[in-house]
């Protein structure tokens, strides 16, 4: 993929987030949608009104199985949802981190943290290619179907690899393709920033965290997931193409 077009992904992709960020979306809405995703009514009700926006595949910080005292990055982190949830595992002694490309995101993740009043969790814009972390700091990372949206993976989790600490974890929710994806997707820039062109598969996930240095990779696909998926883009038969994943592997 030539840069220009990556310039492209990451300029539609911020653009859409931003709107998304600044629009005055329905609370019933997200929790409805959150909660085909795993999250529970507990979860749900415990954090700040705005944050939960309804833009996952998952509930990554349920198989986290995080620790008082842990360090924790989350990629993408939109309005917060998931570093608040996270926030209460690590505890007083523990910090979240939230990083975010969309400085409307970020502004509203920061807002969020004020009025929930938050204060082991932080959030700082930037690209989750190049990561505003230092090296061997943190514990666990974190995301929820953001990482299939960067048109440079490898990347990403070279970034991961360079922040966790040695056995420092990854847990991500995200989507991956079981096929070739049509080229009416992968010409779409809707489809990309919504979670669709974007996914790699299966193979291409596992090389990729390999490549980066991580072991013990592996992938659980989510069957369950083509319920909601085939709702994102009706009609397009978008489930016969992606799943939603659990995508482990340790430093």
């Amino acid at each position: 993929m030539k840069v220009i077009q990556q310039d492209e992904i990451r300029k539609n992709v911020r653009e859409r987030y931003s709107e998304i960020a600044k629009s005055k979306s329905s609370c019933c809405s997200s929790k409805e949608k959150s909660a085909k995703l795993g999250y529970t009514d507990k979860e749900l009700s415990s954090v700040p009104d705005g944050s939960n926006m309804g833009l996952g595949c998952g509930n990554p910080s349920a198989i986290a199985s995080l620790k008082k005292g842990d360090v924790v990055l989350d990629l993408g982190s939109g309005g917060g949802f998931d570093c608040f949830l996270a926030s209460k595992q690590v505890g007083n002694s523990g910090k979240v981190i939230g990083i975010d490309m969309t400085p409307d995101m970020v502004s509203k993740a920061r807002n969020n943290a004020v009025s929930g009043n938050y204060h082991n969790v932080e959030f700082r814009l930037g690209e989750i290619e190049y990561l505003p972390v230092a090296d061997n700091s943190i514990d666990v990372i974190i995301s929820n179907c953001v990482i299939n949206l960067s048109p440079d993976k490898q990347q990403v989790y070279n970034e991961a690899f360079r922040v966790l600490k040695k056995g420092g974890r990854i847990v991500v929710s995200d989507v991956v393709a079981l096929h070739e994806l049509p080229e009416e997707f992968k010409k779409n820039l809707e489809a990309y920033s919504g979670c669709l062109s974007g996914a790699a598969t299966v193979s291409e996930n596992k090389q990729i965290l390999k490549n980066a240095g991580f072991s013990k990779v592996d992938i659980e696909l989510k069957e369950e997931s083509k319920e909601f998926i085939k709702e994102w883009f009706p009609g397009s038969g978008a489930e016969n193409y992606i799943v939603s994943s659990i995508i482990t592997a340790i430093k």
